[in-house]
């Protein structure tokens, strides 16, 4: 029988509202092409309003640091995979004013520090600013750019560089001003690329000025290779986990005082990962500070790692729930055999198979650490599913069952492209 963590108290600090929604993501690459035009964006929409969505999400800033509106401070991502869109052409404007008009909430989304596309060679860190690439931390002991590891898509940037911090915060508040009227503002990469970067001199002076510590070998006394692919804790370890997570944690505060200077009204809420047990990895905290892990996970939770949860300053939090595995019973018959679906999702365990790396379980360790202090949204990788309908369909249901939130889908291209939406109206209706 595999376990599910048990968890210390929390105190139930807010109720979800009313009702569950139920959240379309619109990825800006994977629909570039068919929310070009206004009039495809009308006959979307009021196809999502007619089958009981409630909230769309729309990828504004791509993982190349390109925005799809004309920024003053991003590239504007005019062209992608030979469709191109005319600088005055604001597809958030499109969805904004079709939402509305049909009574739905409309989002954006904002990729933060994502800055290149690595297989298109394509994004900031290949053009304005390479200089702010993450420093990767390789088996052979090299350190190198994020751009030349072309075996990962993502071209992510040093979350603790103060220039890159300052550029990020500039573009969501600029969204926030342009569309006064979007109902929230979701992060997305809100992170590290994994736990083998950042490793540039610029980390390793802050993470010495925060700590008081000297580190004589760099960055062997964070981390070590046992071989290609497997890496163990050095003696410092656990300072540099929770340093990594101090530093999105103070993100998150000056982003969330920034936007709400902007816009005091507006949503703010942050789509991860659920394998909590291991997204350490990726220097995010998306727990409550109610939630002390240090008991449950003293070989890389410090005593003040629960200090750099930011559950409690999000409005909205949407958990990755990307396992083909939906129930707990699932994960007990799949005890000994090897998982059927992908499983390469940055920070996961492939090892794994507790609760956890099920839509069930994860749901329900996703409520148990937020401790009630934002609604939590299930959320659904369709394209995990293949064409196996009948299990995305237990799956809609579980999330509607467990997840107080409701349930955001990604993506739309993957209900589109199956014509599953009779199929998702049938089943996101079922909460018993």
């Amino acid at each position: 029988m595999a376990l599910l963590f048990t968890l210390g108290s929390c105190t139930k600090a807010v109720q979800a509202e009313q009702g569950k929604r139920v959240y379309m993501w619109v990825d800006c690459e994977a629909n570039f092409a068919r929310m070009s035009s206004a009039d495809s964006i009308a006959l979307y929409t009021e196809k999502m309003k007619s089958i009981g969505v409630t909230d769309i999400v729309v990828d504004v800033k791509s993982i190349m640091g390109e925005t799809l509106y004309a920024s003053k401070y991003a590239p504007y991502m005019g062209e992608f995979e030979g469709t191109v869109r005319p600088l005055e052409y604001d597809m958030m404007r499109h969805f904004i004013d079709e939402g509305h008009k049909h009574g739905m909430r409309v989002h954006g989304s904002l990729n933060i520090f994502a800055g290149g596309h690595n297989f298109f060679n394509r994004g900031i860190i290949y053009n304005e600013h390479p200089e702010w690439q993450s420093i990767v931390y390789r088996p052979d002991g090299s350190l190198v750019p994020i751009s030349e590891i072309k075996t990962n898509y993502n071209g992510m940037l040093n979350p603790s560089n103060p220039e890159v911090r300052e550029y990020q915060k500039n573009i969501l508040v600029e969204f926030v001003e342009r569309y006064p009227d979007a109902d929230g503002i979701i992060f997305d990469r809100l992170r590290y690329d994994n736990i083998t970067s950042d490793f540039s001199e610029l980390s390793r002076q802050q993470f010495e000025a925060w700590s008081g510590l000297t580190l004589e070998k760099y960055p062997e006394d964070i981390m070590t290779w046992s071989d290609e692919k497997n890496w163990k804790p050095a003696k410092y370890f656990k300072e540099w986990v929770e340093w990594r997570a101090t530093i999105i944690k103070s993100f998150v505060e000056e982003a969330h005082a920034a936007i709400q200077a902007a816009n005091p009204n507006i949503l703010i809420g942050d789509y991860t990962g659920a394998w909590y047990p291991t997204y350490y990895q990726l220097g995010v905290n998306w727990a409550s500070t109610q939630y002390n892990p240090a008991e449950r996970y003293p070989d890389w939770a410090s005593e003040n790692y629960y200090k750099t949860g930011y559950a409690d300053l999000l409005d909205i939090y949407m958990t990755g729930l990307y396992y083909t595995l939906v129930t707990k019973d699932e994960v007990d018959a799949a005890q000994g055999r090897p998982i059927v679906g992908e499983r390469g999702e940055a920070g996961m365990d492939p090892n794994d198979l507790t609760y956890c790396y099920s839509v069930e379980g994860g749901a329900e360790l996703a409520e148990a650490l937020t401790c009630g202090v934002v609604p939590v949204v299930g959320s659904l990788y369709v394209d995990q599913y293949k064409q196996d309908a009948e299990q995305f369909a237990k799956a809609v249901r579980q999330v509607m069952k467990s997840c107080e939130g409701g349930l955001m889908i990604f993506d739309l291209v993957h209900i589109v492209d199956r014509d599953w939406w009779a199929l998702l109206e049938e089943n996101m209706k079922i909460e018993e």
